[in-house]
């Protein structure tokens, strides 16, 4: 019999999958649970998952639990519904909470944990859901060091560029930050293309000057691979998701005594995409929502020089 942890995983969606499967190919014993989507699950227990009803059942049978959802809310039901982890929670058990969460959401779910001599483990995700199933994604951990050399391997089955932040909590005080970064350039680069094509340069010239300049990154190619291909797979993570998080930002901004104008500025850009139906969008189609506000049809746009 294997001497390896037993591992549960909840929430199947667009990383959610590819982690999973990751954890199933290096030989763990897996137990699952999904929402209303069942092909992420069924694609698992074709695998070998173990699938549960409950996560009061993932935590009575299973040695380290992850969770994959959208936002804290979702994390705390999870965790204090009627049929949720802390119900089922015994000595020992470790929940890597990999979500974009409020921290302090995270700290009271912590002390709840503790309360029945479990642990948490906040593990926020970098990258896309193509990094998720080659098992490579960015991590940021927030746990004490022997917690975080008991759960590295697993986390190794899914994660490349591996950090531990500092204590419980800091790995998603880290995520915001790298949130605020990425919504940040999302919102500038949203701008300068509108006004670009306020000024006859199309956003193919923009991606064609910066692309070969030292401003030239990752983000920016992704965001340009919608803005001139349209291509709406470039990155898939939603309005409402980078809404969310920017929420958070000025939350946590606000209880740090941060003037943060950048976020707030960004944060008006999303909230305004969110509140016109805009939250099934993807984070570079922000560009759509501020041309649209400037008279600029990005569509027409991004045919031109193309």
């Amino acid at each position: 019999m294997s001497d390896k942890p037993v591992i549960g995983f909840i929430g199947l969606g667009f990383m959610g999958h590819g982690m999973a499967k990751n954890i199933l190919q290096n030989g763990y014993r897996l137990h699952v649970k999904g929402n209303r989507n069942r092909a992420p699950v069924e694609s698992l227990v074709g695998m070998g998952a173990t699938e549960c009803k409950t996560a009061r059942e993932m935590a009575e049978v299973c040695d380290i639990i992850h969770i994959c959802l959208s936002n804290s809310p979702q994390v705390e039901a999870v965790f204090r519904g009627e049929d949720g982890i802390l119900a089922g929670a015994r000595d020992g058990l470790i929940v890597i909470e990999t979500s974009t969460a409020d921290p302090n959401s995270t700290l009271a779910l912590a002390a709840d944990l503790a309360g029945k001599g479990a642990h948490m483990v906040d593990a926020p995700l970098g990258r896309t859901p193509k990094e998720a199933e080659a098992g490579t994604l960015d991590v940021m951990v927030g746990c004490d060091e022997a917690l975080y050399e008991t759960v590295l391997p697993v986390i190794r089955c899914w994660g490349a560029a591996i950090q531990r932040i500092g204590p419980v909590g800091s790995g998603h005080k880290m995520k915001l930050i790298m949130n605020f970064i990425s919504m940040g350039m999302a919102s500038l680069y949203a701008e300068a293309v509108t006004l670009g094509a306020k000024v006859g340069v199309p956003p193919a010239m923009v991606r064609s000057v910066i692309g070969a300049s030292r401003m030239n990154n990752g983000f920016f190619e992704t965001f340009m691979k919608y803005t001139v291909d349209r291509d709406r797979n470039a990155h898939l993570f939603t309005i409402a998701n980078a809404t969310k998080d920017l929420n958070y930002i000025d939350a946590m901004a606000t209880e740090a005594g941060v003037v943060n104008v950048m976020g707030n500025a960004a944060r008006q850009y999303f909230t305004h995409a969110n509140a016109t139906g805009g939250g099934g969008d993807f984070v570079p189609m922000i560009g759509d929502y501020v041309g649209r506000l400037n008279g600029v049809d990005m569509d027409d746009e991004a045919k031109k020089g193309r």
